[in-house]
């Protein structure tokens, strides 16, 4: 193996590594996002600067914010490691780092949450078949007690204190970056790892915490705006409708439907892939965003998720509507006028065979599906099982409804939550090596649009033809 050819693997398999990290942390914040809207929304209304002031309502906000919010990751970290025993243990981990300290710990709940489903998993795999018949009870409701305490004082004595100084360390270093001006760089990082769908692990895992604190000390943050914004993602989509062809320029009206109002980023990112060179257009709309929202003062009390214009108008500060408003069009105009060249570039070499191209690979993979069998059951799945993976599963069950197949289960989930035996798996093609590993008995198919209804058709008429 040549030099080059190891290099490309080291880099793939990093690249990997990052992703399937980034993907864990978010894991353990979006199936809580319910709650921290709910919080953010007490907030905006209740608190002394909010929309409808009042005291005793607001009252919530300290107990959510300390304990409750923390709690709950803390709980879904470790029941991603080990089931509901993981999760409890993971919960009473996370309370050792909450107990005294003075600011909201979600980073060490992302720490004791994992460190507590691992521990009892230990446990339980080294105790397995071991257990005297009749003492299984004791056994576990003992160990998972005794491994939680232990866990919870050493979080509280040593866990606390680590990390309470780190957190210390990156709100100064966000609060050095923001009063030097130097906040737009961020984009240079932002915007890429979105398009290699680290957009949940940036946004949950990294920004939402650090702006979690801001919101309690100045009632809002910028930092919730940073990844959310819809803005430069619109300006990629808009310059496809207006200036390309074929199936990109078909789906793209579609698409800034469910970017702009359904908060789905993903549905952008393969338009950015098409042409790498896009990359520097939703750079430098994300950086004008950010700007903008600094020199006006923007920033949301919660975090919009999903990303959608409609939350991001939701979760707005009284008196913060029109900042962050002017933000999301200061981006999209200058991502828009940056990929305008690239995009009408590429149009005029493109032949609408071409153009076509990705409709007919969909077709030649879907060509085996009719040695299925009966197919009982299909799985959408996408990095956290809620956003894409909804919206494509609804659109395959209308599809099943009207070409009249019945008796078929649809369900949305994430790519690591495939169940078992399911006859067909449907994601985006980023995601088909990941699924295929897991999932070796299911036909894996990678769509390449969430819009293109070509390939959903596609599907939906095999399926008809294996059933006949």
């Amino acid at each position: 193996m040549n030099d080059a050819v190891k290099a490309a693997g080291v880099e793939t398999s990093g690249r990997v590594r990052i992703q399937q990290f980034g993907r864990f942390l978010s894991g353990m914040v979006m199936p809580n996002l319910g709650a921290f809207i709910a919080w953010g929304l007490i907030t905006a209304l209740f608190i002394p600067t909010g929309w409808l002031p009042n005291e005793r309502l607001a009252s919530l906000v300290g107990p959510m914010i300390t304990y409750l919010l923390p709690l709950l990751i803390g709980f879904t970290g470790g029941r991603m490691v080990w089931g509901i025993r993981g999760g409890v243990v993971g919960a009473v981990a996370t309370m050792g780092v909450i107990v005294g300290s003075g600011i909201p710990m979600f980073i060490g709940a992302m720490l004791m949450g994992p460190i507590g489903g691992y521990a009892i998993r230990f446990f339980d795999r080294k105790v397995e078949g071991k257990i005297p018949g009749g003492f299984e009870m004791l056994v576990n409701n003992f160990s998972a007690g005794i491994i939680s305490m232990i866990l919870a004082l050493v979080s509280l004595v040593l866990i606390q204190p680590v990390v309470g100084g780190l957190m210390t360390v990156l709100q100064g270093a966000v609060g050095w970056i923001v009063d030097r001006q130097l906040l737009p760089l961020a984009s240079l990082f932002i915007e890429p790892g979105k398009i290699l769908f680290l957009n949940n692990a940036i946004n949950h895992g990294v920004l939402g915490p650090l702006a979690v604190s801001q919101v309690t000390e100045a009632g809002k943050s910028i930092l919730y705006l940073l990844e959310a914004n819809p803005g430069p993602g619109l300006g990629i989509l808009l310059a496809y409708w207006l200036f390309s062809k074929g199936t990109a320029k078909d789906s793209a009206p579609g698409a800034v439907i469910i970017h702009f109002f359904g908060g789905i980023h993903e549905i952008y990112f393969p338009y950015v892939l098409m042409q790498p060179i896009l990359i520097l257009a939703v750079i430098a709309g994300g950086a004008t965003g950010v700007f903008t929202f600094m020199i006006t003062g923007a920033g949301e009390v919660a975090s919009p998720s999903p990303g959608s214009i409609l939350a991001l108008m939701a979760v707005a500060p009284r008196g913060g509507l029109l900042p962050v408003l002017s933000g999301v069009l200061t981006s999209s105009i200058v991502s828009f006028i940056v990929a305008m060249p690239f995009v009408k570039r590429a149009a005029s070499r493109m032949s609408e065979s071409d153009a076509a191209a990705s409709l007919e690979t969909a077709k030649d993979s879907v060509r085996d599906m009719k040695n299925l069998g009966k197919i009982e059951s299909i799985a959408f799945a996408c990095d956290a099982g809620m956003g894409t993976s909804a919206m494509g599963a609804t659109r395959l069950k209308k599809l099943l409804g009207e070409s009249g197949m019945t008796g078929i289960q649809v369900i949305h989930c994430s790519v690591d939550e495939v169940p078992r035996g399911t006859s067909v798996v449907i994601c985006q093609k980023s995601l088909v090596d990941r699924v295929k590993a897991s999932n070796p008995g299911s036909r894996v198919y990678g769509i390449s649009n969430l819009v293109n209804a070509g390939e959903y058709r596609e599907i939906v008429d095999e399926l008809a033809a294996a059933r006949a």
